[in-house]
């Protein structure tokens, strides 16, 4: 099982997808821990990171860069992921 914890802005730190049968616990700020499987915070991630790529532009056909891909600091993926209690539900 994974332990989160909710912060003070009501998002967890979510920079990839998790296993989708993993048990995963969100301690969230205002409320009881709760329990979500991999495959609910997945879809939750790909919905967040869909809206963020569709108001930055980052969708659609940018054409070829020659520049080498910056590793360090990734700006197409999110971090951080808008969770509340009841979700899982």
């Amino acid at each position: 099982m994974i332990t989160l914890q909710q912060d003070a802005d009501g998002f967890i730190r979510m920079n990839r997808h998790f296993p989708d049968n993993t048990l995963i616990s969100i301690s969230f700020t205002a409320g009881a821990p709760e329990e979500f499987t991999g495959a609910q915070l997945n879809a939750v991630f790909d919905t967040a990171l869909a809206e963020f790529r569709g108001r930055n532009h980052l969708e659609g056909a940018k054409g070829f860069s020659r520049a080498p891909a910056k590793t360090v600091h990734p700006t197409k993926n999110i971090t951080f992921v808008k969770v509340y209690p009841g979700m899982a539900g």
